[in-house]
């Protein structure tokens, strides 16, 4: 018997085509992918709805919201097996992050693009398409949080990264690697997450900035963010976890201020940590009460400081999300 597979487009290179004329990619009026369903129903029932559709820098926490929002509404209508989400590239890895971390349901959500778009030679859309749905369909996918597939590759949303700017392969889980696999007609996952938490937020009210660490890096730019009202900082520090000199006062008044700053490596592999005992190492900064994450790279630990303080300001919902 066939899954019934909700089917969400959004926008992005998956739905675009080039422009003959003057070589651009851009969006089309009319979805290209929806034209496509039915070489995808005998693999599954398609329920198949268009959301937006926009290119993915265009996306916000505000889209990520409502997609939540449809598969909340959807899956309590009606038997949903699992959901299929079309996303461009650029920032899939945040979209399917941000419904991680805020999406009740034990049933597969899979996110999935292209590098390609849908009019050129060797498009990879409707082929990664095809695998989502596979994916989706899959027992072995459930319970497993959300899912990122592209190129034959299972991986976690909280893993996941865009690593290279126009590669097909593009999307690889830095020391981590994929849990799982397609192939042909088999899904296979050769290992699961640990583990999975979820924070329910049904608005975003709150605003975080995030800022590189960076060499003599002055103080300005984190006093600026703190009078134009934002409610969280996330740096990507050096290193283990460490920062220039400078900006240890104005993170200290920020600090009083119950504006919390959190701090990931600006690495691409490690995590960071409370090492380092000079002015503005990561020891330091954690006794004052910077918040340390588990390997997270700068935009998901944004995302996930945005939950936190939409989901409690209180510090122990911020310690418990950055713990996962």
């Amino acid at each position: 018997m066939l899954k019934t597979i909700l089917l969400i487009h959004t926008g992005g290179t998956i739905s675009m085509q080039v422009n003959e004329a003057t070589g651009a990619v851009i969006p089309t009026e009319n979805n290209p992918l929806i034209f496509e369903g039915d070489k995808l129903k005998e693999h599954a029932n398609i329920i198949e709805i268009e959301a937006f559709n926009l290119p993915s820098p265009h996306i916000t926490p505000k889209e990520m919201l409502i997609l939540k929002k449809l598969i909340e509404r959807y899956t309590l209508e009606q038997k949903i097996d699992g959901v299929v989400i079309t996303h461009g590239t650029d920032t899939l890895e945040e979209t399917a992050y941000f419904l991680d971390l805020s999406l009740e349901t034990t049933i597969p959500i899979v996110l999935t693009g292209a590098m390609r778009s849908s009019n050129e030679i060797g498009s990879d859309g409707l082929y990664n398409l095809l695998s989502a749905i596979k994916v989706a369909c899959s027992e072995d996918a459930k319970e497993k949080g959300v899912l990122v597939v592209l190129n034959d590759e299972i991986h976690t949303a909280e893993n996941v990264t865009k690593t290279h700017a126009s590669n097909v392969s593009t999307f690889q889980s830095p020391q981590y690697g994929p849990i799982g696999f397609i192939s042909k007609s088999i899904v296979h996952f050769h290992h699961s997450p640990n583990h999975r938490a979820v924070f329910p937020i049904q608005s975003i009210t709150k605003r975080v900035a995030l800022f590189k660490v960076y060499a003599g890096m002055d103080p300005d730019l984190l006093e600026a963010s703190v009078k134009l009202g934002y409610d969280g900082i996330v740096l990507e520090a050096l290193g283990q976890g460490n920062v220039p000199p400078s900006l240890v006062p104005i993170m200290e008044e920020i600090l009083k201020k119950d504006i919390p700053i959190v701090l990931v490596s600006r690495c691409f592999n490690g995590i960071a940590q409370d090492v380092y005992g000079y002015v503005g190492g990561g020891k330091g900064l954690k006794e004052k009460g910077v918040i340390f994450t588990k390997g997270l790279n700068g935009q998901k630990a944004r995302l996930a400081l945005l939950i936190a303080l939409n989901h409690s300001a209180s510090r122990k919902a911020m310690e418990d999300i950055f713990s996962i």
